[in-house]
């Protein structure tokens, strides 16, 4: 398998970024679908609205999002998982969010749950 990446949907895109996936639920604020450059926008994948919401990007609340969000991807992601882990055969990929907050997003646990499957 190839390696996952994660970036932020501002950050200039380049090719070594690999397959670019954008994986939030809504499109991002002041970005334009070319200057994404994506591959591919799988929404399905992103944590569900109510969970989104309650976290809010809250660093105190990142350890129980984390947990709450890979038993969605467990119980719910599964064909979006599938695709990503096919893509990875072949290409690196690049997981793409909108959050501000580098450290605590949905994409980085999302990165963690698809290494570890």
């Amino acid at each position: 398998m190839k390696r996952i990446i994660i970036k932020r949907i501002y950050d200039t895109p380049n090719k070594q970024d690999g397959y670019r996936v954008l994986v939030d639920k809504i499109w991002p604020r002041g970005i334009s679908k070319e200057d994404a450059e994506l591959d591919e926008w799988l929404k399905e994948i992103a944590p569900s609205t109510d969970l989104r919401k309650w976290f809010d990007h809250r660093d105190d609340r990142f350890e129980e999002f984390s947990k709450k969000y890979q038993e969605e991807l467990s119980e719910n992601h599964e064909k979006g998982i599938k695709e990503l882990n096919k893509k990875r055969e072949k290409h690196q990929i690049c997981l793409l969010y909108g959050a501000k907050n580098t450290q605590s997003n949905h994409a980085k646990v999302l990165k963690k749950y698809l290494e570890n499957i």
